[in-house]
């Protein structure tokens, strides 16, 4: 028997047999995000995706959840030598050195934002104008890496001492926290997303 959710038409990137990539497309992807954890959570994702397919994230996420504390940024920040080395033999996530010391530098680069905009909610959402950025996308092939607004908060976000902040990761960081609505013009969770504004 089909269900409801198998029949609506989704962005073309999303797997219909790839059940991580339904739930979050349909429950995630573009919803705007004022939550400051979230926010952290995300950030330390994005990074630990470069290189990689998102679906690998997504799969460990549970796992990094636990690891990294709830994804507190003030317990990140205090992540010692002895902390990083057993993140690095845990299987659990991504094992690359340079990406877990970016979690812990840019837990404290985090907390600096909040200290000084009140949140990392005012701070961020400054970038697209503190409404969500909404795309005019219709295939696959329209989908941009970039935009002015992501290669300016890198920008600063480097300038603020982050790590793993590269335009094309805050793109993905704004798509995924619904700065941006890149859903399709076809896909069902555009309009239901932008009734949200």
């Amino acid at each position: 028997m089909t269900s409801q959710t198998q029949m609506h038409t989704r962005c073309p990137w999303v797997d219909p047999a790839n059940a991580i990539y339904v739930a979050y497309h349909d429950q995630e992807w573009g919803v705007p995000v004022h939550d400051d954890r979230l926010q952290f959570e995300f950030l330390i994702l994005e990074g630990a995706q470069a290189g990689l397919s998102w679906y690998t994230v997504l799969r460990k996420r549970e796992h990094y959840r636990v690891a990294f504390d709830g994804f507190d940024p003030e317990k990140v920040a205090r992540y010692d030598e002895a902390k990083v080395a057993s993140l690095l033999a845990d299987p659990g996530i991504i094992r690359n050195r340079a990406k877990v010391a970016a979690a812990v530098n840019n837990a404290s680069r985090f907390l600096e934002v909040q200290e000084e905009f009140g949140s990392f909610d005012s701070y961020v959402w400054r970038f697209v104008g503190g409404r969500p950025l909404v795309g005019e996308i219709r295939t696959l092939d329209e989908y941009r890496a970039t935009s002015p607004e992501s290669d300016a908060l890198s920008a600063d976000l480097k300038r603020r001492g982050f790590k793993f902040v590269g335009s094309t990761i805050v793109y993905a960081h704004m798509q995924a926290t619904g700065m941006v609505n890149d859903h399709t013009l076809d896909c069902f969770r555009r309009a239901e997303i932008t009734a949200l504004y």
